[in-house]
């Protein structure tokens, strides 16, 4: 007798046990997913385009709550229309992760220069949005700190709202140091990168940079660097490991 009710109790104990442990981990997997679909997610830096702020191999941290939901935000999804829920509007200087409007499954960074309703143009390398030229300021030349072997000048930029950022510039003449006056429609975005001779944005046509972006298109907002490692390391790679760059931990985007 005891023999049976050993041999019929133990899978109900197994299956007990299984449930046990199973349960609590797939509401915890549920749960993470929900949260990186609906409140933040994490993105990697590919490229050189938003240095000395964001670098490549940066681990950023994007908050999609900041300006509501749209089929964009969704992993995977594609814009269609113009709807979003509980939107919020991008403010000038933001730093915006979205999908690139002529290929929706490539994402990409830029920062905000231009709200709807505003007229931007480069004049000589300096920005100039709705007539009045964004105050520069020299901090010297340097390197680039994503290609040591190009010179830069860097420049910190401070818009009317007193946000303030640094750029980067390559030189005098080069492409997108001069443009032509672009007004911003409404639902639309104009784009820079803060590395503006090595950055493909809004200076440029849709068909081979960004042209000017649909409020559709976005993503969400970056809010700070979670860590960063140097080009070539990995968290999976233990003997890249002191490549970490310490000083970008944790680290607020300006």
């Amino acid at each position: 007798m005891s023999a049976m009710t050993q041999a019929t109790t133990h899978p109900r104990n197994l299956s007990h046990e299984i449930t046990s442990f199973g349960m609590p981990l797939f509401l915890g997997l549920l749960l993470a997913t929900v949260f990186r679909i609906l409140a933040y997610q994490p993105f990697t830096i590919p490229s050189s385009s938003m240095a000395p702020g964001l670098l490549t191999g940066d681990y950023i941290v994007v908050s999609k709550i900041a300006y509501g939901w749209s089929a964009a935000s969704l992993p995977f999804g594609s814009p269609n229309g113009t709807e979003r829920l509980m939107a919020s509007t991008p403010e000038r200087g933001d730093v915006v992760v979205f999908r690139l409007p002529r290929d929706p499954s490539q994402v990409w960074i830029k920062r905000v220069i231009g709200l709807p309703g505003d007229t931007v143009q480069m004049k000589s390398g300096q920005l100039v949005i709705n007539g009045q030229p964004v105050p520069q300021t020299s901090l010297g030349q340097t390197f680039d700190r994503d290609n040591p072997a190009r010179p830069v000048e860097a420049f910190r930029e401070r818009l009317v709202s007193g946000r303030s950022y640094v750029t980067y510039d390559g030189g005098p003449n080069l492409a997108g140091d001069n443009t032509a006056p672009i007004t911003v429609p409404t639902g639309h975005y104009l784009m820079m990168g803060d590395n503006r001779d090595n950055s493909l944005d809004s200076r440029w046509s849709a068909d081979v940079g960004i042209g000017l972006l649909p409020a559709s298109h976005i993503i969400g907002r970056a809010e700070f660097i979670a860590w960063s490692w140097k080009p070539g390391a990995s968290l999976v790679k233990p003997w890249t490991w002191p490549d970490l760059r310490g000083d970008r931990v944790l680290k607020s985007i300006e």
